[in-house]
């Protein structure tokens, strides 16, 4: 397949970046199977919201614990509580990069929520969304980014409905959805106008289609933006290329390589300039 096939052929750097609450750290030390001493737990504090903020607390530093203490809470939790504790086992799984069960407490955790705090059910469906679409499942995905879409709506938050919005294209590129993904990248754009990666995501997904004027503009607007990351360079070198414009293809993979020698995109970068 020929350089200009094979990048048409591709959606692009169509992958959000885990949200800090759920990006799991680089090494756990607690993993299953790796032994080590358990730490001591801390006293629980004396209100569901003071547990949650503890138990999300420890979530960040080790998540392994933060489960199990989630689901010891889970065991005599009542009413709100259930949210709660649901909610802090939905965070730990999820660094722990168990999906499955992420979602599934996520989603039970919006599910116990009431009706009408429309921010935090906005919240918890886009997290349960979120974790259904890294463990591969866009459809039900879907199923709960749509309505988590419009609870942020009538809890007026724009920029959380923006990033959800994202999730939802992310789903329906995944199932080759591309004109709806492309409407949902468009409210986004609308919605969170300064984030960067809406930009860049809707420049690849423009170039998936074929339209390279549009995919121009959004990956100049990402670099305006953020003009240090590396996946826009990328990005743009393969908008140019596709335009015939191999020069500037070439100065951009090769700004890649410059600003971040050793990162992923600094090897997809070298690829590049290695079939030019």
């Amino acid at each position: 397949m020929s350089l200009l096939l094979a990048i048409l052929a591709q959606v692009g750097p169509f992958q959000t970046p885990v949200p800090p609450i759920l990006r799991p750290p680089v090494s756990n030390p607690r993993k299953p199977g790796t032994g080590g001493v358990a730490p001591v737990l801390p006293k629980p504090a004396t209100t569901v919201e003071g547990r949650l903020t503890e138990c999300l607390a420890m979530a960040e530093s080790d998540a392994a614990a933060a489960a199990e203490l989630a689901e010891n809470w889970l065991e005599a939790a009542k009413g709100a509580e259930l949210a709660s504790a649901n909610h802090c086992l939905g965070v730990a799984s999820a660094r722990l990069q168990n999906w499955s069960d992420a979602e599934s407490a996520l989603l039970a955790a919006r599910n116990a929520t009431p009706e009408g705090d429309t921010l935090l059910r906005a919240r918890l469906g886009g997290l349960a969304g979120f974790a259904a679409l890294e463990g591969n499942h866009p459809e039900r995905a879907l199923g709960m980014l749509d309505p988590a879409v419009g609870d942020a709506d009538l809890a007026g938050e724009k920029q959380l409905a923006g990033e959800i919005e994202l999730d939802r294209a992310r789903a329906l590129v995944s199932l080759r959805r591309m004109d709806e993904a492309s409407a949902a990248l468009g409210r986004a754009r609308g919605a969170a106008p300064v984030n960067a990666e809406v930009w860049l995501l809707s420049a690849a997904l423009a170039r998936r289609m074929g339209q390279l004027r549009q995919a121009q503009s959004h990956v100049e607007e990402a670099a305006r933006l953020n003009p240090v990351d590396p996946a826009i360079g990328v990005e743009a070198g393969l908008i140019a290329v596709l335009s015939g414009r191999t020069e500037s293809a070439r100065n951009s993979w090769q700004s890649v390589i410059d600003v971040a020698p050793q990162s992923e995109e600094a090897k997809t970068a070298r690829g590049y300039l290695e079939q030019l």
